[in-house]
């Protein structure tokens, strides 16, 4: 059977066990060769355990499934499972939500939004690669994420009045989109500055064209960048002066958290702000053809290994004694 192009035919494909497990091998193991993950030994033989997938390592002496040293580790959902959640994620525009996933797969709430959070971390760009370069184009802008002022409740606006009222208690994104490229997002902790200068001179290689705002601060880096502005109060577009691609992401960013996504706590932001960069780098090739939700899905496939995100860390509280509480609710470095 050929593998699968659409959801109908992913459902259909992955409900089979001996499938799935081909398929995921394949992703992880491209060479064919089965590898121990804990030591990289290619010696080992394979042992029966009722319908578990076992191999027991000869270099290290230990059992050793698909899913060790991979988001799936420690599950007991099986690949079925996983397959389709995994497809619903990367290929639906707004994103899917734990109660979508509870009721399609048939598992609690609890054990899908868990599930979504460790696919959320695959999905994450960990590349040290810096956008641009002398003779590219790169647009800078920063958005607020939360809920607006005039739907609080009266004493927190009270609390607030002082202050910048629209945008304050809002978690704060900034983007940078590589015009033909790819877009790279974070959250940060303030339009001051620091941060926002920080934040490009770590993933915009000097010597780029910067197209940004009037906000003062990114005046900071003209010295280094190529920096032209835009002056919103005058006109979004002064021939190719313009941020209309990265404002393009914060459309779709915003569509997802208000429509899909509603009231994520600024400790998980970052995880969401991944999910819509990766949906937004894989929409094309480098030819700029449409990419399949099949080749997004492989993709995605094949960034599994290597990660793991217990409960405890998850959440910031030790949920259990074989686990050390080390979540802090700050993105991951790239």
């Amino acid at each position: 059977m050929k593998s699968p192009q659409t959801l109908q035919e992913a459902i259909v494909y992955f409900s089979d066990p001996d499938r799935a497990f081909e398929y995921a091998c394949k992703l992880r193991w491209p060479d064919g060769k089965v590898v121990c993950p804990r030591c990289g030994s290619g010696k080992h033989y394979p042992i029966k355990s009722g319908t578990r997938r076992l191999w027991l390592c000869r270099g290290c002496n230990k059992q050793f499934t698909l899913k060790v040293n991979s988001i799936f580790e420690d599950s007991p959902l099986g690949l079925d499972k996983w397959m389709i959640a995994f497809w619903m994620l990367v290929n639906c525009k707004n994103g899917v939500s734990s109660m979508e996933i509870h009721r399609a797969l048939g598992i609690t709430q609890k054990s899908a939004w868990f599930m979504l959070q460790r696919l959320r971390l695959a999905l994450q760009d960990k590349s040290f690669v810096k956008l641009g370069g002398p003779g590219s184009e790169v647009e800078v802008d920063e958005t607020f994420i939360g809920g607006k002022a005039r739907n609080m409740h009266k004493d927190k606006r009270m609390k607030m009045k002082d202050r910048s009222a629209e945008n304050w208690g809002k978690a704060i994104v900034m983007g940078m989109l590589e015009r033909d490229g790819k877009v790279r997002a974070m959250v940060v902790p303030d339009r001051r500055k620091p941060a926002l200068r920080d934040a490009i001179f770590d993933n915009i290689d000097a010597g780029t064209d910067l197209y940004t705002d009037e906000h003062p601060a990114y005046l900071a880096v003209d010295a280094d960048y190529v920096h032209k502005i835009i002056n919103h109060l005058q006109h979004y577009v002064d021939g190719t002066v313009h941020t209309n691609g990265i404002e393009n992401f914060w459309s779709l960013l915003k569509r997802e958290s208000h429509g899909t996504y509603i009231s994520v706590e600024p400790f998980h932001l970052f995880r969401y702000v991944n999910e819509q960069a990766f949906r937004f780098n894989t929409r094309k090739d480098e030819n700029g053809a449409k990419i399949s939700d099949a080749t997004r899905f492989a993709e995605a496939m094949s960034r599994v290994n290597g990660h793991r995100l217990a409960y405890s860390q998850l959440t910031g509280k030790d949920q259990s004694p074989r686990h050390e509480s080390t979540g802090t609710g700050t993105q991951e470095p790239f």
